[in-house]
């Protein structure tokens, strides 16, 4: 480094790497939003070459039910982008939602005069319950998380099964308070889709602005180096699964409130869904990367693609081949990002060597 006469420091070819880094951070902050505006701009797309077969796909009613439809996608999506960012996933969150949603028709059934929001407090904790069962599992067996919540997937399924016993809850058994929740509208917009948007507000301010929630980000980067930075990664991964059961006890409970009539079998392949929500919504799958927006864009790109595919009479193949093709166009272009970013770093230390 070059000095002045008088032996200050002078800013020459050391300036512009101190001002780098802010130049750096922008560029992926806009680099994000490139990937959310490329799913709007999809969505967009979408929309228009449907409207264009069928002006009948814009109408009110059919607005109402997209958003409906993709409401209990968006608030599993974003407890699943939780886990993911920490380099994990959770496979049980549809036998969770199924479980939840037993219980709480069996709720009104025991006792008729529950007040609904008793009801979803008790689901909501049940959920959190069975998050709890995931990471505690995680923790204490170190056992990789797909493994584990494969087992409950199918366990949790089991309970749900064993307590069903093959019979099936109507909506007649249910309050009309509490079935209004799920069709109920606020200025023309679904209560549900409300409540969706409201969870991901409030989750994707937690991981802004909260230190807990940047360090789930540390945690899916690198988690060896999370722990030598001081951070407990043990006691973040059991919290984000906590907090994936609890959602995703939510979303049985409004699954319970919108469609009435409940067995078993409710939200049976539903976590292969919330999983494509999230990576097509750029939430990486090798963790450390992603936003709870992404994966709700990502939620509603996939309801409206199955919407848009039945107006146009394609055969439903074609839906899960789409949805295929973009999991694997988001991955791939995670994985191209990763091995950019890895050689810009090699280059930067090899020129500061």
């Amino acid at each position: 480094m070059s000095v002045t006469d008088t032996g200050a420091p002078r800013r020459g070819a050391d300036a512009p790497p101190a001002a780098a880094a802010p130049r750096r951070r922008s560029l992926a902050e806009r680099l994000l939003a490139v990937r959310e505006l490329g799913l709007l701009l999809a969505l967009g797309a979408l929309v228009g070459v449907t409207t264009l077969r069928n002006d009948r796909f814009l109408g009110s009613q059919s607005v109402k039910d997209l958003l409906l439809g993709c409401a209990i996608l968006v608030i599993l999506a974003v407890g699943q982008t939780l886990v993911i960012v920490t380099r994990n996933v959770d496979l049980s969150v549809g036998s969770v939602l199924g479980l939840v949603a037993f219980a709480t028709g069996s709720l009104f059934l025991a006792a008729p005069g529950t007040p609904w929001p008793v009801a979803l407090v008790a689901g909501v904790a049940l959920g959190a319950v069975c998050g709890l069962v995931n990471g505690g599992l995680i923790a204490l067996a170190r056992v990789p998380a797909l493994v584990i919540t494969l087992g409950t997937l199918y366990g949790f399924r089991g309970v749900d099964y064993y307590w069903a016993a093959g019979r099936q809850i109507n909506a007649a058994d249910m309050p009309r308070s509490f079935l209004r929740l799920g069709n109920q509208t606020v200025l023309g917009v679904p209560l549900l889709f409300l409540v969706a948007l409201a969870v991901v507000a409030a989750t994707g301010f937690y991981l802004r602005s909260y230190r807990s929630g940047r360090e789930l980000y540390a945690i899916g980067s690198e988690p060896s180096a999370a722990r030598l930075a001081g951070i407990p990664v043990g006691r973040r991964v059991l919290a984000v699964f906590v907090a994936s059961g609890a959602l995703a006890g939510l979303a049985g409970v409004l699954y319970a409130a919108r469609f009435g009539t409940l067995d078993a079998a409710a939200g049976t392949g539903l976590e292969l869904q919330v999983v494509a929500a999230a990576v097509v919504g750029g939430v990486a799958i090798f963790g450390g990367s992603g936003s709870v927006y992404g994966a709700a864009l990502g939620a509603v790109l996939l309801t409206t693609i199955g919407s848009s595919l039945a107006v146009l009479r394609i055969d439903p193949f074609w839906q899960q081949a789409v949805v295929g093709a973009l999991i694997l166009a988001a991955i791939g272009l995670d994985r191209v990002l990763f091995l950019r970013k890895a050689a810009r770093l090699r280059g930067r230390s090899s020129h500061g060597t």
